[in-house]
């Protein structure tokens, strides 16, 4: 069965993260699709070059300019030093964007409000499957394709949002969304499981705020695309299953 990882900027300059991920691959899980995101790499460039950055219920708003940046640092250098320190580890891996081979088509959310921020809404699994039919680890950046524009625009997709419509269009049996907190916590306590009425509510009521308000919301997008199980958690939880929060549906908690 295949799992889906996403792995969130900060974690990326985690020194076990190698360890972590070959620890899996070489025990046979072959299965896995790794997705990054790289938020922290987009605003030291905008702010290197004048720029600010702007957000809205934890996505980032990009101008026609700022999808070059997002190209650059995602798609680019965060990509291919994740590729890098994989390969160095014995992992094959391979550096892709949502641009490649149409592997993510997407549609703008909100020009008047976001710009050129999108939704995914397909996903090569052929080109996928071809890569992990040949042992290739495929090393996602979530900038997509703009399935609206003719001359082949680009993007900004959130990672999570991305990692969840990969998960479900391969029909994942994990969806693991990996940052820098052990799970989503309340009162300073991670909660174990959620239903998705419950994760819901963390969102409607303020609680679930920023960047965990994306991950929950791009979870739920999975749960009800059929993904059975979906985790938010640190680096920690690739190796141990028990680990941080896990997201179910309606009646499936254990």
């Amino acid at each position: 069965m295949t799992r889906v990882i996403k792995i969130g900027g900060r974690p990326q300059s985690d020194p076990r993260l190698a360890d972590a991920i070959a620890s899996g691959w070489n025990r046979g899980a072959r299965e896995l699709v790794l997705v990054h995101g790289g938020g922290d790499e987009v605003t030291t460039l905008q702010a290197a070059l004048g720029e600010k950055s702007t957000f809205v219920d934890g996505r980032r708003v990009t101008s026609a300019k700022d999808i070059e940046l997002v190209r650059m640092a995602l798609s680019g250098s965060a990509n291919k030093r994740l590729v890098a320190l994989l390969v160095g580890s014995g992992i094959d891996a391979v550096g892709l964007s949502g641009e490649d081979a149409a592997l993510i088509g997407a549609s703008a959310v909100d020009i008047q409000n976001l710009g050129y921020v999108g939704i995914p809404n397909t996903v090569n699994v052929a080109f996928l499957r071809h890569l992990l039919s040949g042992g290739y680890l495929p090393v996602v950046s979530p900038v997509s394709r703009n399935g609206s524009d003719a001359n082949g625009g680009a993007l900004n997709v959130n990672g999570d949002d991305a990692a969840a419509a990969i998960a479900v269009a391969m029909h994942a049996a994990e969806l693991l969304l990996v940052a820098d907190v052990q799970g989503v916590l309340c009162n300073g306590r991670v909660i174990p499981e959620l239903t998705s009425a419950a994760a819901r509510q963390l969102i409607a009521n303020g609680t679930a705020v920023g960047g965990m308000r994306a991950k929950l919301q791009a979870g739920l997008r999975a749960i009800e695309g059929g993904v059975p199980q979906v985790r938010i958690s640190d680096l920690a939880a690739i190796a141990d299953h028990t680990r941080g929060t896990s997201l179910r549906g309606i009646g499936e908690l254990t």
